[in-house]
């Protein structure tokens, strides 16, 4: 029904933003991780991707930074025992980059350490998931706005030694927070430092 909101920010908490779109204010709520992307922007004006959720006593509004972020949680609420406030919770603790790895690579105590989801819950994110999501594009094509040019490289060439991609991009970031204007070679060869 509705695709997304665009319009200025009347009011931002944590959990929720209201847009003003020509007068009318809508309340849309959002994850920790669309909440920082917008605080970094720090602009009066914004778009959100939004998910209309239709219950019998209420209709909530759910808002994306963007549509990676919102088809994560369209996938998250289609597993049983996944509700909205479920899958934003998952998305508020963990990057969508994060949750996409997590869920290919069977990482079951990875998503249990999100609050509220337990054992049977993580597997049965996995289960129903985990094909859908492996048919998709690779994470560096899904999230591209996550990766430069050199951490890119830095990221395959260490992939191709060995080291798990969730690993070596911890272990990238910081590097790249130190040190941003480093080649792909230098933080190749931090990153073996500390790997």
């Amino acid at each position: 029904m509705f695709n997304h909101f665009e319009g200025k920010i009347s009011e931002i908490k944590p959990t929720h933003v209201v847009i003003d779109c020509q007068g009318v204010g809508y309340l849309l709520n959002i994850s920790l991780n669309t909440f920082s992307k917008i605080s970094e922007k720090e602009a009066n004006h914004i778009k959100l991707f939004v998910h209309l959720v239709v219950r019998e006593d209420v209709m909530l509004l759910y808002g994306f930074v963007d549509e990676t972020e919102r088809m994560l949680f369209r996938h998250l609420i289609s597993v049983s025992g996944v509700g909205p406030n479920t899958a934003r919770m998952i998305l508020s603790s963990m990057n969508p980059s994060d949750i996409f790895d997590a869920i290919v690579q069977k990482n079951v105590q990875l998503l249990q350490s999100v609050k509220g989801i337990g054992a049977k819950t993580a597997q049965r994110v996995i289960v129903e998931l985990q094909d859908k999501l492996s048919k998709e594009q690779t994470p560096e094509d899904f999230f591209p706005s996550i990766h430069n040019t050199n951490k890119q490289e830095a990221l395959s060439a260490l992939i191709v030694l060995g080291f798990s991609k969730m690993q070596v991009e911890k272990v990238l970031d910081k590097i790249i927070a130190v040190s941003p204007d480093f080649t792909a070679e230098e933080l190749i060869r931090n990153a073996l430092k500390v790997l």
